[in-house]
């Protein structure tokens, strides 16, 4: 029982933390992909809760190169 306490007031501070982290990747990478029509990116994003690993692969594939 202290055990499940622990993991309580572990996660009692922990999850609005992932909340928060997931919830600003996903804003940023389903408005761009927005902006740019990407229909089934959008989807994605919007359905697949991943704690900000899909919205961070979209953005890093679909971001600007800098030109040399």
């Amino acid at each position: 029982m202290e055990k499940l306490l622990q993991l309580q007031q572990t996660l009692g501070w922990l999850l609005p933390i992932i909340i928060l982290w997931d919830g600003v990747w996903k804003s940023i990478a389903m408005w761009k992909s927005a902006r740019k029509n990407q229909l089934v990116w959008f989807i994605f994003i919007a359905v697949i809760n991943s704690v900000g690993i899909l919205p961070i692969v979209y953005l890093l594939i679909h971001r600007k190169r800098a030109t040399a």
